[in-house]
């Protein structure tokens, strides 16, 4: 009998809570007739017990890019025809991208479908725990500028928790970690996986809204 991998404790909550997470709880604005016609990709949510405590796996993308270039992402792309299912689809990513072994790694579960209407894409966040890290790095420097490990506490202290006021009216959180701004998608989606498994901290009383030029100003990428 297969028995599903069981992550560290502080990990536990959000892979109890994975089974049952709808669209509904993730709060996410979109248009859920365009899941039809968006073309699937999927994003590894790696977790890992780093060297500073819990930790993520997130990428710069390559500035030469047509599409988000510079952002930070969680490793991942479009679903090959090869690819089994989202899973498959978000492990061959990360290995494409960062070299990462999949064999370290436990899938605890995903999200439902988000479409992304500016891209056309219907991304499935795969949340996994990398049972056994090993080396990453860049691959392709024509898709990925860097890759970092970010410790939650890191990320999550409050000098570097802001929102930011986007294009379109968006507005969410932002933070500024490694000379990296977290915005968008990415940050919108650790957030609400944070908050599934009681993980995410609260952002500071006074938090500031930043508009994007001023967030990549207070993130030293101007």
């Amino acid at each position: 009998m297969n028995v599903p991998p069981r992550p560290p404790a502080w990990l536990q909550p959000l892979a109890d809570r994975l089974p049952d997470v709808t669209a509904a709880d993730l709060r996410w604005r979109e248009d859920r007739r365009s899941l039809g016609t968006a073309r699937p990709a999927s994003v590894l949510v790696l977790f890992a017990d780093g060297p500073a405590g819990p930790s993520v796996l997130l990428t710069e993308r390559s500035g030469t890019l047509r599409q988000h270039s510079g952002q930070v992402a969680f490793p991942g792309g479009r679903q090959d025809p090869g690819d089994a299912d989202a899973a498959a689809t978000a492990l061959r990513e990360a290995r494409e991208e960062t070299g990462l072994d999949p064999a370290g790694v436990d899938v605890l579960g995903e999200l439902p479908p988000l479409a992304l209407a500016h891209s056309g894409h219907r991304v499935t966040p795969v949340v996994g725990f990398w049972r056994e890290p090993g080396p990453v790095g860049v691959v392709d420097s024509s898709e990925v500028a860097r890759v970092e490990l970010v410790a939650l506490r890191e990320l999550f202290a409050d000098e570097a928790v802001r929102r930011l006021r986007g294009p379109g009216g968006y507005t969410g959180p932002a933070f500024a970690v490694r000379g990296l701004l977290v915005w968008g998608f990415t940050a919108e989606v650790l957030v609400r996986v944070l908050e599934l498994g009681g993980l995410a901290e609260p952002a500071p009383a006074d938090v500031a809204t930043l508009t994007l030029d001023e967030a990549l100003a207070w993130a030293g990428r101007s």
